[in-house]
Parts: structure tokens; sequence; C-alpha cells
């Protein structure tokens, strides 16, 4: 079965146009190669109640079956992702993740740095990255083979 799949990159500089986003349209070329149908993408700045209110309109309005953010999963004040995933989800999933980090320490000690989230809000499955095309493309690579099971269980399908 085909997933769609929502991309939202949670940047302030990227929102106003100083930066040029390189994860985002990284993290779509993954999932279109892992076969999902990219539906949406969007730029956000770094505000938690903007960053939820992205998230309830790509599983509600959009209906993605999947919703990958990048950034804003360090340690900044104005890295507020992971809140703002926590406030809309109806359940997490802690060990998504423990794998992105368990596999990234492997590359990096830094990695245990990132405060990533993974949950579910309805139908969509939501996972966090880190904002640095080098990290999200390693990160989500540790994940993206499982995340078909994942979202085929969510569906009623079964393990």
């Amino acid at each position: 079965m085909a997933y769609t799949a929502a991309v939202i990159t949670v940047s302030d500089k990227c929102s106003t146009g100083e930066r040029i986003d390189t994860s985002g349209p990284a993290v779509v070329s993954m999932l279109k190669e892992a076969g999902y149908d990219v539906i949406f993408s969007s730029v956000v700045p770094d505000e938690q109640d903007i960053i939820s209110a992205e998230l309830v309109k790509c599983e509600h309005e959009i209906g993605a079956d999947l919703i990958v953010t990048t950034g804003g999963t360090g340690l900044s004040r104005r890295d507020v992702t992971p809140q703002a995933t926590k406030a809309v989800v109806d359940y997490e999933i802690p060990a998504i993740p423990q794998a992105m980090l368990y596999f990234s320490l492997q590359i990096t000690p830094r990695a245990m740095l990132s405060r990533a989230a993974a949950g579910v809000r309805g139908s969509s499955l939501i996972i966090n990255l880190p904002g640095s095309e080098k990290a999200a493309r390693e990160n989500l690579s540790a994940v993206v083979g499982t995340l078909d099971h994942a979202l085929k269980m969510m569906a009623g399908g079964g393990h």
C-alpha cells in the first residue's frame, strides 16, 4: 500500500527567506525514494502554536499518513518542535526517537543533544528530525524502513 506524507521544516530563518531550506527537500526526496506520496510540504517559524497548528492541518485537513518535521529539536529556547508535537499527539512512540538516537550516536556524540519526539495523532504518525540536512538524512534513514509497518498497524493491519 502506498502511503502519503507531509514534511514541515521548522526554522525562523528559512521561514523568512534568510536561509534556504535544504533539510526539507532532502527529507521529501528520501520519502519519495521510499515509496511515499509526498502531498504537502511547508516551512514555518519556531513558534509552538504555529507548529502545532501545522501538524493538526496535516493530519486533519490534508490527511497525511506520515508527518515529518525537520528542525527545532535542539537546546535553544526557540527549539520547540518536540513541545508542539507532544501537545497535539494522542500518544507518543518513544522508541522511534530512541532508534534514531542510537543510530546517530554511532556517528557523533552530539546526537545526545537532540530532543526529537514521535507520536500518533488520529491516523497520522508524526516524527521529528533534526534541522541540519545531514542529521535529518541520517535520522530518517535509521527508521524509514519500519514506518510502513507502523502505518499498517495503525490502520488495523495487525503485526
